[in-house]
């Protein structure tokens, strides 16, 4: 039985009712717990490397991955990392994931931001991983703009 073709990237996106200044003071990789319920904490890696920003995500379902930040704008709000280590192990070789943020500057929303959650997976990733990462992102924009409204 051969695998079902699927695209390997995932790009979720939504406005949130909140300046962009509250919504990017919570964009960290090493903050995300403080956001998004699906965590149960967030903390940066003892003894990573003094170059590198790694930081351990625990599920509150017992899964705990390591991300390590590829990127990091302040100037255009946004930041993109990569899983480096996984418990269970992933099913799939790798993913980078981006999250970006725009001031939304005129129209209905004017004032709000729009935040885009992006993943690239590896080609050996199959339609479950896809699925599955379409959901969690929406999970975590819903949990965004519940903790950027609250500001």
């Amino acid at each position: 039985m051969s695998a079902i073709p699927t695209s390997t990237s995932v790009s979720e996106s939504a406005v949130i009712r909140a300046p962009l200044s509250h919504v990017w003071h919570l964009i960290k990789i090493q903050d995300f717990s403080k956001f998004w319920t699906a965590l149960s904490s967030s903390e940066f890696v003892k003894g990573a490397s003094e170059e590198t920003d790694v930081v351990k995500w625990t599920f509150k379902d017992g899964s705990v991955i390591e991300v390590k930040q590829e990127e990091h704008s302040s100037i255009n709000h946004y930041i993109t990392y990569s899983v480096i280590t996984s418990q269970p192990a992933l099913t799939y070789t790798s993913v980078v994931s981006t999250v970006r943020c725009y001031a939304v500057t005129s129209g209905d929303l004017e004032g709000s931001t729009f935040v885009e959650y992006t993943g690239n997976f590896s080609s050996d990733a199959d339609a479950g991983v896809i699925q599955d990462a379409k959901f969690k992102r929406r999970e975590a924009l819903a949990d965004l703009a519940k903790a950027a409204t609250k500001q």
